[in-house]
């Protein structure tokens, strides 16, 4: 079991309980599960204007049955099945009905091969979160379970009776797929057809029939897209003023003068007019009404964007007989903007166990000073 006060640096009255058993059974397999509570702390309901209507606490919890087996004397197989139970809110906002609450069911499966090309490496693979759409409320605005790839190798440095020294590595990668508004045609407009290809404005297609809005992949396409969304697929992005989305539904339209010649885009100078034209003709601008270009942005993704997304753990973790560890590590989110090393301490004796972890990082991030306690039996 084990209990972690969660993201301190963000409140105080965050926490995290896991739970889990197994049993090894010589014939069977190894049969176990697992429940976790994320309390998700108290905070204040406001009206539409912004006044205080009182206070609600958010939390989530689920719980997963384990089956593991092994295929071979080096290889192994496992799988989850849980159901998750989400409250974010006894009501919806404004005129929703219902309630902010979410029952869902999901898989996972993961796969172990020791002695892996050489005899000191096991490799690890887990696909994670398996399941249909995630909904509050509204069924039509169902989010994707965040479905997650996990590849991950541990090393044995040393491996000796009384000093074991193994180096980690994982890197995660998430299976979602999705699109802010994109002008996938390139006829220069975001939808302005039905789903059959026929002119129907305001509607939310192209004339081949793609979906041009914001959207995501269903989970048996999004396991293969999702390795491509951020730098093959779609076409130009439509922006807002703040990022993709809530555009103006067109490609371009805007040219920019630069009237004092210091290469910026500055639109308190009026440098950003509309231009003549329809999408496609010479005198079309390159930019939307904020000064952000939008006409050839497809053509500026690469695959760099995909590689920003992916998240890095590596550690090594030292045994002195089977009695005490020390482990220390290092957690990498590029585009999370979270780079926080890691340590911990373990102790085993008498069929009992120890472990602390502890989460270092820069004063103020969320991350900083979270400290992980668990407690394990064996009977």
């Amino acid at each position: 079991m084990m209990h972690v006060n969660w993201l301190p640096g963000l409140a105080d009255d965050l926490y995290y309980e896991f739970f889990a058993f197994r049993k090894r059974y010589p014939t069977l397999g190894t049969i176990g599960g697992h429940l976790i509570f994320l309390n998700l702390g108290e905070q204040i309901r406001t009206s539409e204007t912004g006044d205080e209507l009182g206070t609600f606490t958010s939390y989530m919890t689920a719980l997963t049955m384990s089956y593991s087996a092994l295929i071979s004397p080096t290889q192994s197989l496992g799988l989850n099945a849980k159901v998750s139970y989400q409250h974010l809110v006894e009501m919806g906002a404004g005129s929703e009905k219902g309630k902010g609450t979410s029952t869902d069911f999901g898989f996972d499966v993961g796969y172990m091969h020791k002695e892996w090309i050489i005899p000191n490496m096991t490799l690890g693979l887990n696909l994670s979160n398996l399941g249909p759409k995630v909904d509050f409320i509204d069924p039509d605005q169902a989010d994707p379970q965040p479905t997650n790839l996990s590849l991950g190798f541990n090393y044995a440095l040393v491996n000796s009776e009384f000093n074991k020294l193994s180096l980690v590595y994982d890197v995660d990668k998430m299976l979602v797929s999705s699109y802010p508004d994109m002008d996938w045609d390139g006829d220069g407009y975001i939808g302005g057809y039905d789903e059959g290809g026929k002119l129907s404005p305001g509607n939310d297609y192209n004339s081949n029939g793609d979906f041009e809005i914001a959207h995501t992949d269903p989970i048996y396409k999004a396991i293969f897209t999702s390795w491509v969304d951020d730098w093959l697929l779609g076409g130009d992005m439509d922006y807002g003023s703040d990022g993709p989305g809530n555009g103006d539904m067109q490609i371009g339209g805007f040219d920019w003068t630069d009237s004092d010649g210091d290469g910026k885009i500055d639109l308190s100078d009026n440098e950003i007019s509309k231009s003549a034209g329809e999408p496609g003709d010479d005198t079309w601008g390159d930019y939307n009404e904020y000064g952000i270009k939008e006409v050839g942005n497809s053509k500026e993704r690469t695959i760099s964007n995909e590689l920003d997304r992916l998240v890095h753990n590596i550690g090594l973790e030292y045994w002195y007989g089977e009695y005490f560890a020390i482990r220390t590590g290092y957690y990498y989110d590029k585009l999370g903007k979270i780079g926080n090393p890691t340590f911990g301490i373990g102790l085993r004796f008498a069929g009992y166990g120890f472990d602390f972890g502890y989460t270092y990082g820069e004063t103020g991030h969320p991350l900083t000073n979270t400290m992980r306690f668990s407690l394990n039996m064996e009977f």
